[in-house]
């Protein structure tokens, strides 16, 4: 049963994770910094970030990050790139939930666009400092959601018909699609860098504050039953981030029943997440999205 107990020493080691400051991206960079992980927490609220940064065990440091905006995004990615000359571990963490129909500041529809054009844009960015490592890994955090997504016709600018619900599920298997297409084009490319995703199950977090009233009700009389901890909602991620055994292309999440609550264990994706057409229209839409390119190649050289 893997535990934090199992997560390495990483002294020597640079980790960025972003969303850092509450929920299960406080947990996993406080188990990182735990292990001596530089962990870089990334935050769009400087006070936040500050209060975060005094909090962690070991080193770290605030790396100001609005994925809201791709040119925040950039200027965070050049940011890093002055103050460090690699990365070994980068978790994908940040998300919205259940929004109502808002825009990015690139007029792309927010849970989309935060959860996952910001962090396709931040991953292909840092992707340098990332091959740089002798092991580098990208965590892509996702959800049980992703298995009621779809992008199919997706129109990251459009808000007809909008639920929020759906955004949002859509947003969570579009993380799924982009991390295991990413660990398909770095094999391709032979990186030593690999992709892998994870999930927390029912993890109670500060993500349900823009829940509708009748929501919260029922997470608070009942939700006991399907949830656990932010920090058992970690180990997912710590281990698709730190366990040696793991490898490119896995999906982490509970192992109890429903895959709500329990120790991390390797998972099977909801199927729609490994179709290569999709993967591939995806990748090539977020590209034109964020004026993000990969160097990467899409098969591998014969």
């Amino acid at each position: 049963m893997w535990s934090a107990r199992d997560i390495p020493r990483l002294d020597g080691t640079t980790a960025l994770v972003t969303g850092a400051t509450a929920g299960i991206g406080l947990e996993t960079a406080m188990a990182l910094s735990a292990q001596g992980a530089h962990v870089v927490i990334g935050a769009r609220n400087a006070a936040r970030g500050a209060d975060t940064l005094r909090a962690l065990p070991g080193r770290g440091s605030v790396l100001a990050l609005e994925l809201a905006s791709l040119q925040a995004v950039r200027q965070a990615a050049s940011d890093l790139h002055q103050r460090f000359e690699r990365l070994d571990i980068l978790i994908n963490n940040a998300g919205l939930w259940w929004q109502p129909a808002r825009r990015t500041q690139d007029g792309f529809e927010s849970q989309f666009g935060v959860n996952h054009l910001g962090h396709f844009a931040l991953t292909g960015l840092l992707l340098d400092m990332l091959e740089r490592s002798p092991a580098g890994r990208i965590v892509t955090v996702s959800s049980k959601g992703a298995a009621a997504g779809s992008v199919t016709h997706l129109d990251p600018r459009n808000l007809d018909g909008y639920r929020p619900a759906k955004a949002y599920n859509g947003a969570k298997l579009a993380n799924l699609l982009f991390a295991f297409e990413l660990q398909h084009r770095l094999a391709a490319s032979d990186s030593s860098t690999i992709s892998l995703a994870a999930h927390p199950g029912g993890a109670r977090t500060s993500l349900f504050r823009d829940a509708s009233p009748g929501f919260r009700i029922a997470n608070a009389t009942i939700g006991w039953l399907f949830t656990q901890s932010a920090q058992a909602g970690a180990l997912p991620v710590l281990r698709a981030a730190t366990d040696p055994r793991a490898a490119g292309g896995e999906y982490y999440g509970p192992g109890g029943p429903g895959q709500f609550k329990g120790a991390p264990k390797p998972q099977r994706a909801p199927k729609g997440a490994y179709d290569p057409a999709t993967r591939r229209r995806l990748w090539e839409m977020s590209e034109v999205a964020t004026g993000v390119a990969y160097p990467l190649r899409a098969e591998a050289a014969h």
